[in-house]
């Protein structure tokens, strides 16, 4: 019986996840950059818009998404809007 080996295997795949932490993780640019594709936009939508910030877009799931990110601190995120693309006018985002 290989039990043994494949509880090792277990173990050892187990131990390489991460470590939950008791405190919420801020989500910043820094995450997101590596771990979304995305577009970098020149401005913002309306709604998201604001003093020192920058925005992203993503498409999935029949959706646009666009995240805004401050430039202050550790680039936190600080909006996030989603569009069904069946509903969206391009240019109406960035009136």
């Amino acid at each position: 019986m290989r039990v043994l080996p494949t509880l090792a295997a277990a173990a050892l795949a187990l131990s390489a996840l991460p470590v939950l932490a008791d405190e919420a993780m801020p989500f910043g640019y820094g995450i997101f950059e590596g771990a979304v594709p995305h577009l970098d936009l020149e401005t913002c939508p309306a709604e998201l818009a604001g003093e020192n910030r920058f925005c992203r877009l993503t498409i999935g799931h029949d959706e646009v998404h666009v995240f805004a990110f401050s430039r202050d601190g550790d680039v936190p995120l600080v909006g996030h809007a989603s569009w069904h693309a069946d509903d969206l006018d391009l240019g109406a985002l960035f009136e």
